[in-house]
């Protein structure tokens, strides 16, 4: 074997090491959770700490909905997670649409003005957003926990970008056709972009999913609080039982894992599409 071949190999072997080594790093607690969610409270506190369930119990999980109440979580999860969802890739796909193909005056300001809303901080809103939901009544309400979140400056910036990359010979020809705004918008435009339709639908459910303040400050009842308070008070109530919690978190975890698995190629389609530009 020649000895450019070698080190290339050599230097192959050492870069795949190096990840899986990474990825064990990461990996590990994801892993260690799992088995704790396995074990009796009796042996999660042994020491050594068992790297292995030798005697599974899925006792774990049948507590986390029994008494930790978390099929209602995650069912309002699911609910408010969707709609969110739902709601921010239709207003960035229209807002993307309109910044990136429309004429009208202002158009760069107002696009500015929506990059603007990126860099105020999220705090720096909460105390107007909860007066204005109590003042519309949605207290412990669903609407309180969807609303605010149906428009985002970031999908419609990442949606803007995928817009401008549709050829414009595509936009002339559609028109010649006789297509409209919208015809070619749904027909055209956001199938070419659906690798960043389908990014920021990953990441508007992620947020979704993982809010815990928000949630925590517009409801105080079980029926419509989601799925990360409903850690938080199993985790309290379940001191004695830590692999109830353990149990909840892999549940609750789980369909962020599934979306991550189903969408992977096209998450990375949609941050990599138009950087690199022949």
């Amino acid at each position: 074997m020649p000895a450019r071949k070698r080190r290339a190999t050599a230097v192959r072997a050492v870069h795949y090491g190096v990840l899986v080594l990474l990825a064990a790093v990461v990996l590990f607690p994801i892993y260690i959770t799992v088995v704790n969610s396995l074990l009796t409270p009796e042996a999660i506190g042994h020491r050594p700490p068992s790297l292995f369930p030798t005697h599974p119990h899925g006792s774990g999980y049948v507590s986390a909905f029994r008494s930790g109440h978390l099929a209602i979580y995650l069912r309002n999860s699911i609910l408010v997670a969707v709609a969110i969802t739902v709601g921010q890739l239709v207003t960035s796909v229209l807002a993307g649409y309109a910044f990136a193909l429309l004429r009208f005056p202002f158009r760069n300001a107002l696009f500015v003005v929506f990059l603007a809303t990126l860099m105020v901080p999220y705090e720096a809103t909460i105390i107007t957003n909860t007066h204005t939901v109590t003042n519309f009544g949605w207290i412990n309400k669903y609407p309180a926990l969807i609303v605010p979140f149906l428009a985002t400056g970031l999908g419609t910036f990442l949606l803007r970008q995928a817009f401008l990359g549709v050829p414009r010979e595509l936009h002339d020809a559609a028109r010649l056709d006789g297509y409209g705004h919208w015809r070619f918008l749904t027909r055209v435009a956001v199938p070419l972009a659906r690798p960043a339709v389908a990014a920021l639908a990953v990441f508007s459910f992620l947020g979704a999913w993982n809010q815990y303040l928000w949630p925590l400050l517009v409801t105080n009842t079980d029926r419509v609080r989601t799925v990360q308070i409903g850690l938080r008070q199993l985790e309290g109530t379940s001191i004695q039982q830590i692999n109830v919690t353990f149990a909840g978190t892999v549940i609750a975890a789980f369909p962020i894992f599934l979306l991550l698995v189903l969408f992977q190629k096209q998450l990375v389609r949609g941050l990599t599409a138009g950087a690199v530009k022949g």
